[in-house]
This record gives structure tokens, C-alpha cells and sequence, in this order.
């Protein structure tokens, strides 16, 4: 890998067009580079999301959970790989019902917000509802994998139930109806 990355800049790009990993160049507005670059985005914000104090446990399922989602951009960039597995899918459905367990039943929508790892969270799961979205535009165009859709639905759901764990003690505000 560190040879592949020794030269950045190739001005292969300037024309508006990017390279996949199976030789084709597709424009960088193709809604394959824009799901990929929300996948970026939103490894970007796990990244800085674990910048903050948090639980080890948390703390190493965030970092599994970064690699998958290099695992999903590969998979998006090559569209012939499988990054995505059921074992993957099954660590996000663990980890939701291990951490929900002890949360108390919400009766309202929560308000982002609370302490400051719990919002940044909230905006992983923002930038996480994008991304699948993009790959639901994605998929109705080209193939994609129900492996990745799943993915990311139950990540964005993790997510939430991370923001409730995170604010445990310093519980944002729930919404009202006016």
C-alpha cells in the first residue's frame, strides 16, 4: 500500500474525472464518488469522534467500524470486491442490542446535543443517514451490494444508541411539540 500512495498528486483529476479501482474514470460528481465520498466523511468524523474521551469498549468498536467503512468504500470504488459481510452486520446488531439494553425507553425524539462526544455522534449519524442515501441513489442506477444498504442502516442506528450511552448523565433535551 505504500507504494500506491507515494505520489498524490497526479493531475489525473483535473479535468473533473477520478479514477476507480477497476481503471475506469467516471466524473466526480457520479453518484458512485459522491456515496464514497460520504463514506470519507464520515470516517473523518468517527475520527474525530474518538479524539474524545471515551468508553474503551466504545472506543474499539468506533475503530472497527472505521475500517469497515474503508472495507465499504472499496467495495463502492470496486464494485466486483465484497467489503461488507454478514459478520459485519452481525457486530452492529450485537453492539446496538448490547448498548440499548440498559438505556430507558424514549417517549419523545431526542435533540441532538448533550455532552461533546454524544453530539458528534449525533453528526456521525447525520453524515451516516447522507451516505445511505447516496448508496440507495446509487443502487437504483447500478449494482450495490444489500450488504452495504444494511450496513449502514444499522451504523446510523449504533450511532444514536452511542449518543444515548455517551449522554448518559448529561441527557439532552427531548423534543416538544408546541
Amino acid at each position: 500500500m505504500g507504494n500506491r500512495l507515494s505520489k498524490i498528486t497526479t493531475r489525473t483529476g483535473d479535468d473533473g474525472t477520478t479514477g476507480l479501482a477497476e481503471n475506469t474514470r467516471v466524473s466526480k460528481n457520479h453518484p458512485r464518488v459522491e456515496a464514497m465520498g460520504d463514506i470519507d466523511e464520515l470516517n473523518t468524523h468517527l475520527g474525530l469522534l474518538l479524539t474524545e474521551s471515551l468508553p474503551e469498549e466504545v472506543s474499539t468498536l468506533l475503530t472497527q467500524v472505521q475500517h469497515h467503512l474503508f472495507d465499504l468504500g472499496g467495495e463502492l470504488a470496486m464494485p466486483s470486491f465484497t467489503g461488507i459481510t454478514e459478520e459485519k452486520l452481525r457486530l452492529l446488531d450485537e453492539s446496538i442490542q448490547k448498548h440499548n439494553t440498559n438505556l430507558p425507553a424514549l417517549k419523545e425524539f431526542v435533540l441532538p446535543g448533550g455532552s461533546r462526544a454524544a453530539a458528534q455522534a449525533h453528526v456521525c449519524r447525520a453524515i451516516c443517514r447522507r451516505a445511505e442515501r447516496r448508496v440507495v441513489n446509487l443502487s437504483h442506477g447500478e449494482s450495490v451490494s444489500p450488504m452495504a444498504l444494511q450496513y449502514l442502516n444499522r451504523l446510523s442506528d449504533l450511532l444514536f444508541v452511542l449518543a444515548r450511552v455517551l449522554n448518559k448523565g448529561n441527557e439532552p433535551a427531548q423534543w416538544k411539540r408546541d
